[in-house]
C-alpha cells in the first residue's frame, strides 16, 4: 500500500497509508447514493405536499451542491462515504485541514470529479506521490486511511532532530514512562479513529502536570512534548 511521509512543523516524520483510488471511488459512490436518495425523497415529499418547483432549489439542489463541503467541515475531513471507507482529509503538515482548505477542495471538485466522469481526478491521484487530486494540491491536503498504522517511534523522534535543537518545554523531562505512553495512545486514537477527545483531554492534563501554557493545537503540542522528552532524556 502506498504511504505518504508527512513531516510536521516540529520535524517529526509520520507515515500515513494514503487512501487508494479504490477507497476514494468507493467513498464517492456511497456519497452519490446518499445524495441521489435524498433528492428522490425531497422530490417525492414536495410532489405529495403539492409544493411548487421553486422550492426544489432550496430543498433539494442547494444541500446537495454544498454536501461535500458541509460534511468535511462538520465531520473533521470526512463525508459520510469517507466515514464508511475509513478515510479522511488531512493537511500535509499533519494537522487537521482548515476551513480554507476544505473550500479550495470543494471549489476545484467540479474540475476533478465533474469533467470526464472523474477521469482527471483518477489520473492525477495515480501519478501523485502523495495521492492528491487538484483540489488537494491547491489546499495542501491529501486523503489518508485512518485505520492504518502511524509510525512514530522514540528512535525516529531522536533521529529526525538536529544537533542544535532547542526544546520548547524543558519541563517535559519530568514526565514518566506512563505519561509518555498515555500521550502516544491519545495520538494513536486521534490518527486511527479520528477521535480528538483523548488528545484534547491529555493536552490539558499535561499542561497542568508540567505547569506550562501554550497556544499550540493539541496534536502539535503533544508531538512537541514527545520530541522534547526524547531529546532531554537522551542527554541525561
Amino acid at each position: 500500500m502506498q504511504s505518504v511521509n508527512i513531516r510536521t512543523t516540529q520535524n517529526v516524520a509520520i507515515d500515513y497509508a494514503t487512501a487508494g483510488i479504490g477507497d476514494r471511488i468507493g467513498a464517492f459512490l456511497i456519497d452519490s447514493v446518499i445524495t441521489i436518495a435524498y433528492l428522490i425523497a425531497v422530490f417525492w415529499s414536495l410532489a405529495r405536499a403539492g409544493i411548487g418547483t421553486e422550492w426544489l432549489f432550496i430543498g433539494a439542489y442547494l444541500p446537495v451542491f454544498f454536501y461535500h463541503l458541509i460534511c468535511e467541515v462538520a465531520f473533521n475531513g470526512q463525508s459520510l462515504g469517507k466515514k464508511q471507507m475509513n478515510i479522511k482529509v488531512v493537511r500535509l503538515d499533519g494537522s487537521p485541514a482548515t476551513l480554507g482548505g476544505y473550500i479550495l477542495r470543494w471549489i476545484l471538485r467540479p474540475i476533478d470529479i465533474g469533467l470526464f466522469s472523474g477521469a482527471i481526478a483518477v489520473i492525477i491521484i495515480a501519478v501523485s506521490d502523495k495521492g492528491q487530486r487538484l483540489g488537494d494540491m491547491a489546499a495542501g491536503t491529501t486523503v489518508v486511511r485512518i485505520g492504518g498504522h502511524v509510525n512514530v517511534t522514540s528512535h525516529q523522534l531522536i533521529k529526525n532532530m538536529d544537533n542544535e535543537y532547542q526544546p520548547v518545554f524543558l519541563e517535559a523531562e519530568h514526565l514518566g514512562d506512563e505519561d509518555i505512553s498515555i500521550i502516544r495512545e491519545a495520538l494513536r486514537v486521534n490518527k486511527e479513529q479520528a477521535n480528538s477527545r483523548p488528545v484534547i483531554a491529555v493536552t490539558e492534563k499535561v499542561k497542568a502536570h508540567l505547569n506550562v501554557q501554550s497556544d499550540m493545537p493539541p496534536v502539535k503540542f503533544l508531538y512537541t512534548v514527545l520530541k522534547d522528552y526524547n531529546h532531554l532524556t537522551s542527554l541525561s
